[in-house]
């Protein structure tokens, strides 16, 4: 297959449907294939071909649903950037890619502008997009589920970035599998809130054109303008990362405000129970936790109530709920011992999630050694994430492996930690990591940012902390900052609070 027969489809049983809305304007489906089609034209007028790889520079536009879907007409690998990196950052992203050129929004230029060197060519998507493409010949799209679509850098968040390829296939399968495990449909509006340079948002691109629903754009995340945008366009469905989620829930108001979701979704980093319970009570809608990776286009799990758990009272469906949960569909996902065993299905035993199947990136561009390091002998990749199963085949994730804390002779997994800070009233936002010690090894740290105008004192945490789990396992380093690092995504940088 290749992803632009998704749009191509979309437009010809909808044409006049609702495609691309912003707060100042709306693009129909055949006028969103029309500007494909152009910007596709004119890429392929300066000699970008098949193979040939395409940057970014893009924020959460129509701009860049179209450029997604142009490099796909012209068999072409879109890397889209996380303007969020330094100019260095960005530099080596594109030299590593080799890109031919790079595709920016006007706000971007002087960014664009200094990239000149390592770009191959720097385009104002604006400037392609007004160019007259009549009578320009543009072969057939190029079918082979095996090109590679996409080229994403991942944020680094544990070394150097690497590229992971997805296929046409890999993207495509996605798309068909989220439209069944979330019973999308044409009456759906998806809100692109999180970054669509980030697989946390960016599998919806294709998603929900394969059903011609509705995509809303807002550019940049602030908190207050995105529950505006949930309300005006009565959204009906996205996806945030906690950080996002969490500081929604917590501006003043926003439980009284009038939504139109039914189901918010979470993923991209794990969420702590005190946050999802305000989450269903801000929103009024299904919550769905969801677990994936770039390298597996992203999902690999959905916490999705079946009919028999409907029933159950609320507390027991909202600790479900709360949890990693069961395989996505088409991903063939087991939870083993180091020695690749399968660990007992107690929900107590704790393994290693791996997984293979359909969504599966074939490997890192240009990188043998670490595609060779990032599956096992089975061919099952290896997430490196660390979780429980039950015996309904639901999955919980304990801890990234690189995150366990070893203090003494005790093992912490800093999720647990973190759903108690979460439960401090005066909290906004926390991280817990290991700090090395001489005489425990390391020691359980927390770095935590307060609510508006509200003060945390250190010791009354810790005994707040200590009251509710173990003392080992309680914080004996809190350092209390204005913001924690991110990702472009929104994800938490433990690494940089560890190394700080």
């Amino acid at each position: 297959m290749n992803l632009f027969s998704l749009l191509r489809d979309a437009a010809r049983k909808a044409p006049h449907a609702r495609a691309l809305t912003t707060d100042d304007r709306t693009i129909c489906y055949a006028d969103a294939l029309a500007q494909t089609e152009r910007l596709a034209a004119a890429l392929a007028a300066r000699g970008v071909h098949a193979g040939d790889r395409i940057g970014g520079l893009l924020a959460n536009t129509p701009e860049h649903f179209l450029a997604y879907f142009a490099a796909a007409r012209l068999g072409a690998i879109f890397v889209p950037l996380n303007w969020r990196l330094s100019e260095g950052e960005m530099q080596n992203v594109l030299a590593h890619a080799e890109t031919k050129a790079l595709l920016f929004e006007r706000e971007f230029a002087p960014t664009a502008n200094a990239l000149l060197s390592v770009a191959g060519a720097v385009l104002s998507v604006e400037d392609l997009l007004r160019e007259d493409a009549h009578g320009a010949a543009l072969n057939a799209p190029p079918e082979d589920n095996d090109a590679v679509a996409h080229l994403y850098y991942t944020s680094g968040t544990t070394g150097n970035p690497k590229g992971v390829m997805l296929t046409h296939g890999n993207v495509g399968t996605h798309a068909a599998s989220a439209v069944r495990e979330l019973q999308l449909s044409s009456s759906d509006r998806w809100a692109h809130i999180a970054p669509m340079f980030h697989l946390a948002d960016a599998w919806a691109t294709f998603a929900i054109t394969q059903i011609a629903g509705e995509h809303v754009f807002l550019p940049r995340f602030a908190p207050v303008q995105a529950l505006d945008l949930l309300q005006r366009h009565r959204v009906t469905i996205t996806n945030l990362v906690p950080t996002m989620l969490n500081l929604m829930v917590k501006e003043q108001g926003a439980a009284q405000r009038a939504f139109s979701l039914r189901a918010m979704l979470s993923g991209g980093a794990s969420i702590a129970p005190e946050v999802v319970k305000q989450v269903i009570a801000t929103f009024r809608c299904t919550y769905v936790q969801t677990y994936g990776m770039t390298e597996t286009s992203p999902y690999l799990t959905l916490s999705l109530l079946d009919v028999a758990q409907k029933q159950l009272p609320p507390d027991q469906q909202l600790a479900l709920q709360c949890r990693t949960g069961r395989a996505f569909y088409g991903v063939d996902l087991r939870v083993v011992r180091d020695d690749g065993s399968h660990i007992a299905r107690d929900d107590k035993e704790v393994g290693e999630i791996r997984v293979r199947g359909a969504t599966v990136t074939k490997g890192y561009w240009r990188n043998p050694e670490a595609t060779k390091a990032a599956f096992d002998r089975d061919g099952y990749l290896c997430t490196g994430d660390l979780a429980t199963i039950d015996a309904h085949g639901f999955v919980n994730i304990v801890d990234r492996k690189k995150d366990v804390i070893k203090t003494g002779a005790e093992t912490v997994f800093s999720t647990e930690v973190e759903n108690v800070v979460y439960q401090h009233p005066a909290v906004l936002e926390c991280a817990v990591f290991g700090t090395p010690d001489p005489l425990w090894g390391e020691v359980v740290s927390v770095a935590v940012v307060p609510r508006n105008g509200m003060r945390i004192d250190v010791d009354e945490l810790v005994a707040f902390c200590r009251a509710r789990i173990a003392h080992y396992k309680a914080p004996r380093i809190v350092r209390i900052l204005d913001a924690l690092p991110k990702t472009g995504s929104g994800k938490i940088q433990k690494r940089k609070l560890r190394e700080a």
